[in-house]
């Protein structure tokens, strides 16, 4: 009994000792793969291997004998460990799925162990190393097709140790959780490591939705799940050095329209809090967009901080978005009906009633995103992702305005040609036609129509060029509609100027 005892106190000893040298080849995995160059694929590869040789004999020592069935669940830095053994004595009929954060395996170790007809017993250890990717990269997945290769799961190993007949009596079933975005248009393959580098025999992808991948092997090994995607079209400079001219000068109209609304002097009748409010929304969104495609290298890094830029930027472009509809609102109300807009305002169109609607509105669309998918938000280029369609959270309210805005549009633009025909009959002159059509046009752009063409600018530069170029200038469209042609407000300019530079002659 003594004797026993003393065992027992050994073995506890020896699990420490394991455990506290599990917890060091832990710590180096990070260390190794910094201080090892990305390029240095034999050195990657050979510290890959012995570190997994390393950490599975070190697994290896902690399985005890029993006569039932015995758990051990170890959950380090940057590995998590589970160990499952069951002995001759087993009550169970089918042992419980064994789980990690980004992972879990299915395998019949009852069956297995009944195989081993000398101890009537096997343990099974499932290891799940969330760095590992760092040493055994995807691009040692070699294939004839020259793609992008992307690690979309932890690597994980699946051993059998201090089992005596290793033979699987079933293939092993593999869930593993995408810890990345997933692009419907790639491939995913189930690989496992061999030696040198990731290939897919006696694997095969069973089941695979946006958030997992369920994976069938015939043997055990280091597995991980590896998708491939075609090269991303090369940027092309001219292009984003437009974009970053057309935001920078969309912003600097943005600003000076902002600045006349607020300090030049309005008619009673007219109503800027639709423009206002555009502005607002879009120079926010805008300088949002511009700051964070500026430092996205650096962004990134913080998934956090990401997925928070995301959600802001939908409920600026969303907000920008319903005040273009109330604008579209407000115009058809004041074409329909000149002679008592002012009275109409006052009494359904406050100006508070107005501001509820443009941001709660959003506020709400955002809200209930989060709520249901709050994965969602953080793509690559921190915005939203297209898993499970979460795209339409932006792109579903988006298209409702834009058809809505067209419609409004249209009939503006029939009604105002109408109501100016009876009001000028006798008078048609050239150079008011002119204004009004660019006007129109203007207006179009003003209330968001030209995002349309978003829809369709698929492999055409030039409708991506005029994509681009019209919807970061409604700051400039507005400006030049509402505040240069405004009689009072180019007044009110001429003035400004005047004193400004009969100032300076004084001083």
């Amino acid at each position: 009994m003594a004797l026993t005892g003393v065992q027992s106190l050994c073995h506890i000893e020896e699990l420490k000792v394991a455990e506290n040298y599990l917890k060091l080849v832990d710590a180096t995995q990070v260390k190794v793969s910094e201080l090892v160059g990305a390029e240095d694929k034999s050195n990657l590869v050979s510290y890959g291997n012995t570190y997994l040789k390393a950490f599975e004999s070190l697994v290896s020592a902690l399985v005890t004998p029993t006569e039932t069935h015995n758990w051990l669940n170890i959950s380090l830095n940057n590995t998590e460990v589970e160990v499952f053994m069951v002995g001759p004595q087993v009550t169970i009929e089918k042992i419980p799925r064994l789980g990690t954060t980004n992972s879990s395996v299915d395998i019949d170790l009852i069956g297995i162990a009944k195989n081993n007809n000398e101890t009537r017993s096997a343990a099974v250890a499932f290891m799940s190393y969330n760095t590992m990717e760092n040493l055994l990269k995807p691009d040692f997945f070699n294939t004839s097709k020259d793609t992008v290769k992307t690690m979309m799961s932890t690597v994980i190993s699946a051993t059998l140790p201090k089992t005596t007949n290793t033979e699987l009596t079933k293939p092993v079933n593999f869930t593993l959780k995408h810890i990345r975005e997933f692009d419907p248009s790639g491939s995913l393959f189930c690989v496992y490591w061999n030696i040198s580098e990731w290939i897919v025999d006696g694997c095969s992808v069973l089941k695979t939705n946006s958030s997992y991948t369920v994976c069938s092997c015939d043997h055990l090994s280091t597995f991980a799940l590896i998708m491939q995607t075609s090269h991303p079209p090369e940027s092309d400079p001219l292009l984003d050095l437009l974009n970053l001219v057309c935001v920078i000068v969309g912003l600097v109209f943005f600003t000076l329209a902002l600045l006349t609304f607020a300090l030049c002097q309005w008619s009673p009748g007219v109503n800027n809090v639709a423009r206002i409010n555009i502005c607002i929304s879009l120079l926010l969104a805008h300088l949002l967009f511009l700051l964070t495609q500026q430092f996205l290298s650096l962004i990134r890094r913080q998934q956090v901080l990401c997925a928070v830029i995301s959600g802001l930027l939908h409920f600026f472009f969303l907000s920008g978005f319903v005040w273009m509809f109330i604008e579209a609102v407000l115009l058809f109300i004041c074409v329909k009906n000149l002679s008592q807009i002012s009275s109409k305002k006052r009494e359904v169109l406050s100006s508070g009633f107005l501001c509820v609607i443009g941001y709660v509105v959003a506020l709400v669309v955002v809200c209930v995103s989060v709520g249901l998918v709050p994965e969602g938000y953080g793509s690559e280029h921190c915005w939203l992702k297209h898993d499970k369609g979460f795209i339409w959270s932006f792109l579903g309210p988006v298209c409702v305005i834009l058809a809505l805005n067209t419609i409004f549009f249209i009939k503006i633009v029939i009604t105002l040609n109408s109501t100016l025909k009876k009001l000028n009959a006798e008078v048609s002159q050239m150079k008011q036609t002119k204004i009004m059509v660019f006007k129109t046009l203007a207006q179009c752009v003003v209330l968001g129509c030209s995002w349309i063409l978003g829809f369709f600018t698929n492999g055409s530069k030039v409708l991506e060029i005029l994509f681009l170029i019209l919807n970061s200038q409604q700051g400039t469209f507005i400006f030049l509609i509402y505040c240069v042609f405004n009689n009072e407000v180019r007044q009110q300019y001429r003035k400004f100027f005047r004193c400004l530079c009969c100032g300076r002659k004084q001083h």
